[in-house]
């Protein structure tokens, strides 16, 4: 599923339509009917990890704004999801978008376990309404405009994808929201101290967490620390500490620990400003072949036992996993 840095452009282009209201909806989620939020009012929009809460209320009376500034509007040019507008259709052949019949064959991986303050499939009473979005593996938000087919599929048909939801707003633009799971809540679960692109995310707790006996590598990938941490972070922030995946966090020097945290957070940091930049992100580990200084790259699977599995690269050279004895001095 798509990490911090691409959930928090999501929430950016997300926030501009906050204070509209909805006039039509459409998609192919089975599990939420998109007419549930037909007028209905954005009131708010919140973003933690992977996650990306907005809130709908029957009335357009609003709370005083937050002082977000993933709220702001991005500066022109900087987000290739936005672009000129098209017609309401799912393709030059498609059927509309708010034919309720359609049905989206996308997936989408349970890489976290499913979450305990998920509410019904629909808005209850009058209370707030938070939708929960979950994005899978090729999860993404589109302003004003849909995705379309960029090769073929096995079949042979360049059928652009199905939005799991598109909103329309009075003001005139529309989101369509693809490869995603949603849920109405009574309130969203956000924990900026676990979340690695806060301003209160905690170090100690990470640090902590990370000095466990248990390979740093399912640490990372562990939410209740490293909240919008992915296995592209996880690798990236490995190899630039120079730490192999499988070291214990309890045999590793607490400067050790403290490099691996700070190459998250800069690693994290600089892909989101890369994004409002529209500059793809440079990876050095992930997917190659080769590290930068030319050494050869191994990949394998690994995750607790009976747990989830992600692959994993690294350089054998660069990331050398120390001996026992080796490990067990550094800590004296």
């Amino acid at each position: 599923m798509p990490e911090g840095p691409s959930v928090r452009k999501f929430h950016h282009l997300v926030s501009p339509f906050v204070g509209q209201q909805v006039i039509k909806t459409g998609g192919s989620s089975k599990k939420l009917n998109p007419a549930d939020l037909q007028s209905l009012w954005l009131q708010d929009t919140q973003v933690h990890g992977k996650k990306l809460f907005l809130r709908f209320d029957p009335d357009e009376e609003m709370r005083p704004p937050r002082n977000d500034p993933l709220s702001e509007p991005l500066p022109k040019g900087s987000r290739r999801e936005e672009a000129k507008d098209q017609t309401q259709t799912l393709g030059p052949n498609g059927p509309k978008i708010s034919d309720q019949s359609l049905r989206s064959t996308e997936l989408v991986p349970d890489e976290e376990s499913s979450s305990s303050y998920l509410g019904g499939d629909t808005p209850a009473g009058d209370a707030e309404r938070w939708l929960h979005v979950s994005f899978g593996l090729f999860g993404s938000v589109w302003v004003n405009e849909f995705s379309r087919a960029k090769k073929a599929n096995k079949r042979g048909d360049w059928r652009d994808p199905v939005p799991r939801l598109v909103l329309h707003f009075g003001g005139g633009g529309f989101l369509a929201f693809y490869n995603c799971r949603m849920s109405w809540s009574s309130s969203p679960v956000v924990k900026p101290n676990c979340d690695i692109l806060s301003e209160k995310f905690h170090r100690g707790q990470a640090l902590e967490a990370l000095g466990q006996a248990q390979p740093v590598c399912y640490t990372l990938l562990d939410q209740r620390y490293f909240s919008g941490l992915g296995n592209i972070i996880k690798n990236e922030a490995l190899y630039r500490a120079g730490i192999h995946p499988l070291s214990l966090g309890s045999l590793l020097s607490p400067s050790s620990l403290e490099a691996l945290v700070d190459h998250v957070v800069k690693f994290s940091t600089d892909w989101l400003q890369g994004k409002f930049q529209g500059k793809q992100q440079h990876t050095q580990i992930y997917q190659k072949e080769q590290c930068p200084v030319g050494h050869e790259v191994l990949k394998d699977t690994f995750g607790p036992l009976g747990g989830f599995q992600r692959l994993t690269w690294w350089c054998p050279q660069c990331q050398p996993r120390l001996p026992t004895e080796e490990a067990e001095q550094l800590q004296h």
